[in-house]
């Protein structure tokens, strides 16, 4: 199975993301869901193998999260997913796919747990080092 990325290149935790993921020898297949969007099926199919609620999935900031009222709590899943579906940058990122799981990587991090042969220091864009614990 070849790993995927639901990636944002404007997204410095998508960007640190994809580059562990490079250093721990994956080339994932990207998907610039922001010019590709996922169809409404793939998007719930995301959403069911991570496990998350689809208002887990939505980003808020520099989206029209606001201006939509998807705050509203009585808003049900159907219309959430249609909010994301009409509006992808509402969908958080990135989503990585690999043999090992499903996961929205947010810290980057978080796509040690799908890596099968993860590193074990990075630098951050930002120049931050972080030393990762592959079974953390």
């Amino acid at each position: 199975m070849i790993s995927v990325i639901y990636h944002n290149p404007d997204c410095g935790t998508s960007r640190n993301t994809l580059e562990i993921m490079r250093q721990s020898g994956e080339e994932p297949h990207i998907i610039e869901y922001l010019k590709t969007p996922p169809t409404r099926a793939k998007l719930c199919e995301l959403i069911k193998a991570m496990g998350i609620a689809p208002r887990d999935l939505l980003r808020r900031k520099g989206t029209p999260y606001d201006d939509l009222g998807l705050g509203d709590e009585t808003l049900d899943d159907d219309a959430l997913i249609d909010a994301m579906i009409a509006h992808p940058i509402l969908i958080n990122r990135p989503i990585v796919v690999t043999e090992r799981g499903t996961r929205l990587c947010r810290p980057s991090e978080q796509v040690l747990a799908l890596l099968p042969h993860p590193v074990t220091s990075f630098t951050k864009e930002d120049g931050q080092v972080v030393n990762l614990d592959p079974a953390g």
